[in-house]
């Protein structure tokens, strides 16, 4: 009895044991925690289970523009506005991975905006890299310097597109690059245009060093008439080409960000190279006939830090395009300039003024009276960058 009153104690003992155990919380699986990644500047992080770092970011600015306030402008005309209120959106992802052949890279740009009740979205820049190679949608190769104002409110003449693209640049050291593109001829064409049959060749060669940068730039363009204005010059077809050169020079003497650039481009049949001012102009083309029109335009700007947080900028632009004695039109020049100062009292949020003149004058020709327009706009922005 004693033993079987032993044996009976014992597998009492173990089933309470395995009872408890039973009863025991689960160790839980390891958690894979967000890691900082510092291999591409800051606030990039791995995504979890990946070895590719990914940036998010965004942007959201609000801005009004008292519209052109002279008497050729819309404050004359009941049914065109007199201001444009805008609200707009940013979203940025930037996705990188170290590959033997190079950083790949693929980043994308969404905007949405609002401007006096009609909203709308598009891609506002959408790119992969791979090592020198790029291919997507995102600023022209042509561009040099794009402006100093903090919102523009008069639109100045240089190149500054973004289109379909694909390039390839190599990097030479001591800051000095070389680039060749194709890029979509549909975002360069002014005037009357047939079917997308060759895209543009663009070239740039350039120069990043301490005391600034410097850019060289070169495209050739298909000038492709509709069948209408194909007809009428004997379906002859040309080719237009355009150059630009820019410097930007960093100024010691003020505080960090402060620099001065100057650049210029001429264009013959590739008119859009020259600036989107002046070929915005009713009747100016690429051709007329089966010749050519060509034109110039010359650009400067300067930014100035003038204190930790407030900053003083001012553009200016002079184009003129000479169309062939059978246009339309006569010969047109522009000039713009536009001025903006803006305070940064938290880091990435932004406030400030503009105020911008533009004056067009067209030629008159073939018994047309030419036309002579001033611009008047001033606007004001908040903008915060996340």
């Amino acid at each position: 009895m004693k033993l079987k009153g032993l044996m009976l104690g014992v597998a009492a003992a173990a089933t309470a044991t395995t009872a408890q155990a039973a009863d025991l919380p689960v160790a839980p699986e390891p958690v894979d925690y967000v890691r900082v990644c510092d291999a591409y500047g800051s606030r990039f992080y791995y995504i979890p289970g990946t070895e590719t770092c990914l940036r998010v970011g965004g942007r959201l600015r609000t801005q009004f523009i008292v519209n052109n306030v002279l008497d050729d402008g819309p404050w004359g005309n009941r049914d065109q506005d007199g201001y444009s209120w805008l609200t707009r959106g940013y979203a940025y992802l930037d996705a990188r991975t170290a590959t033997e052949f190079g950083t790949l890279r693929a980043y994308v740009a969404l905007r949405m905006d609002i401007t006096n009740g009609e909203s709308g979205q598009k891609l506002d820049a959408g790119y992969i890299q791979w090592g020198g190679l790029t291919a997507g949608y995102l600023g022209s190769n042509f561009n040099i310097y794009t402006g100093q104002a903090f919102v523009g409110v008069v639109t100045r003449d240089w190149s500054d597109v973004t289109t379909n693209q694909i390039a390839y640049t190599a990097a030479f050291g001591n800051g000095f690059s070389a680039t060749l593109a194709l890029e979509d001829r549909s975002d360069r064409e002014v005037g009357a245009y047939g079917g997308t049959r060759a895209p543009d060749v663009v070239a740039a060669l350039g120069l990043s060093q301490g005391w600034g940068s410097a850019q060289l730039s070169g495209a050739l363009h298909q000038v492709y008439p509709d069948v209408a204005n194909n007809n009428a010059t004997g379906g002859e077809d040309n080719y237009g080409w355009a150059i630009g050169a820019g410097v930007n020079v960093n100024l010691p003497f003020a505080n960090s960000g402060s620099n001065l650039y100057f650049q210029g481009f001429y264009a013959d049949g590739a008119l859009s190279y020259i600036g989107n001012g002046i070929t915005d102009v009713a009747g100016v083309s690429d051709y007329t006939g089966d010749d050519t029109n060509s034109g110039f335009s010359v650009s400067a700007g300067v930014y100035i830090q003038a204190t930790p947080t407030i900053g003083l900028a001012a553009d200016g632009s002079y184009a003129q395009v000479d169309m062939d004695q059978n246009a339309a039109i006569g010969d047109v020049d522009r000039w713009a300039i536009d001025g903006s100062v803006q305070w940064e009292p938290v880091s990435g949020f932004v406030m400030g003024a503009d105020v911008g003149y533009a004056n067009t004058n067209v030629d008159g020709i073939n018994g047309n009276s030419g036309t002579d327009t001033d611009e008047l706009l001033f606007g004001v922005r908040m903008q915060r960058t996340f």
